[in-house]
């Protein structure tokens, strides 16, 4: 078993974040790209972002921190703390609106 606090990893990875030249850090917590289950936390700083991606299997955002809109064709969402947002299958992107860490979770196709 493992034990993990992600109030604690938000922190460390948003301060990895705002030192990094990409505005980014993230730390696997759970599985792995050898796993079909994955859970990510992910830290961006305001205005960064993941740009047009498509989904590698079934996937949703939790909003630990800050604000993110998810943007999927014409259709936007906005994510606040507490929020859970699935991931539409297709192309779509992220961004921070403000500083924010999020828990990336994704079931990943056979």
């Amino acid at each position: 078993m493992q034990k993990t606090s992600l109030i604690a990893l938000a922190r460390h990875e948003l301060g990895h974040a705002q030192d990094a030249p990409s505005g980014r850090s993230a730390k696997t917590v759970v599985g792995g790209h050898e796993r079909q289950l994955r859970q990510t936390v992910m830290a961006l700083r305001a205005g960064e972002g993941l740009s047009e991606h498509e989904n590698p299997g079934e996937a949703t955002v939790q909003v630990l921190t800050g604000r993110v809109l998810l943007r999927f064709g014409d259709a936007s969402w906005n994510g606040s703390v507490g929020d859970l947002l699935t991931i539409p299958d297709g192309l779509h992107s992220l961004e921070a609106v403000e500083d924010s860490v999020i828990l990336f979770t994704v079931v990943k196709r056979l």
